[in-house]
């Protein structure tokens, strides 16, 4: 393999002080919450993981267009990056949103409405690298995964946009949120700034490690290349 390009360089020291900073914000900038008091500060990890989550869904499903178009695959490779990645961010999210709910809504899971459409989010890809695994020839591999990720992308903005569709415990943070719902809460300044930060930061992280899997899924590439080759 190539050695690190220097700007890949500058950014695992950058995704590195982000997320320091990113600690120090939640814990020592942010203030505490009324009720909810430390657990509260779950909630930042919480959206930048579903955030960096549903981001790379979608890069995945428009890496997968672009393959169909140009029938590249550098972008079959990106596209099974984005998936790969956005699982585990999205796992950790759904993980943290459970810790969190446990001491706020009495319960590690209930099946409302955006934690069902979640773990149906997080089945459907988790569903998309196994079955990639069944498919020996590269190409026809690359135009199905370019398919299912068109389809699967469909259930990102149904996850998204199901507490503001159906009927809900979980929270509305930005925008139209009900002091009724259960683990609610209104954000200061200082709380809304901190989490964009979180955001920003664990959204450089995820294009450090996006950057960093697709250097290894190009070496994969050159070895399958090798083994037809052999056969």
């Amino acid at each position: 393999m190539k050695p690190q390009p220097l700007a890949l360089k500058v950014l695992n020291i950058a995704s590195g002080l982000l997320f320091l900073g990113a600690l120090a914000m939640v814990f020592l900038y942010a203030p505490l919450e009324i009720t909810m008091n430390y657990v509260q500060k779950i909630f930042y990890f919480h959206v930048a993981n579903a955030w960096v989550g549903m981001l790379g869904f979608l890069a995945a499903a428009v890496a997968g267009v672009v393959y169909l178009i140009k029938h590249d695959q550098k972008w079959d490779i990106i596209e099974l990056t984005a998936v790969e990645i956005s699982l585990v961010f999205f796992l950790i999210a759904i993980a943290a949103g459970s810790i969190w709910a446990r001491p706020t809504w009495g319960a590690y899971w209930t099946w409302e409405p955006r934690l069902t459409t979640a773990a149906i989010l997080e089945m459907v890809y988790i569903a998309y690298i196994l079955l990639r695994q069944g498919i020996d020839d590269p190409d026809r591999r690359a135009r199905f995964s370019a398919v299912y990720t068109l389809v699967g992308a469909i259930s990102v903005p149904i996850t998204f946009m199901s507490i503001r569709l159906f009927r809900t415990i979980h929270p509305v943070v930005i925008g139209s949120n009900s002091s009724a719902t259960m683990g609610s809460f209104d954000m200061t300044s200082k709380m809304l700034f901190t989490m964009f930060f979180t955001l920003f930061a664990f959204s450089v992280i995820f294009v450090d490690l996006f950057w960093h899997r697709i250097r290894l899924g190009l070496l994969a590439q050159q070895v399958e290349e090798y083994k037809l080759e052999e056969l």
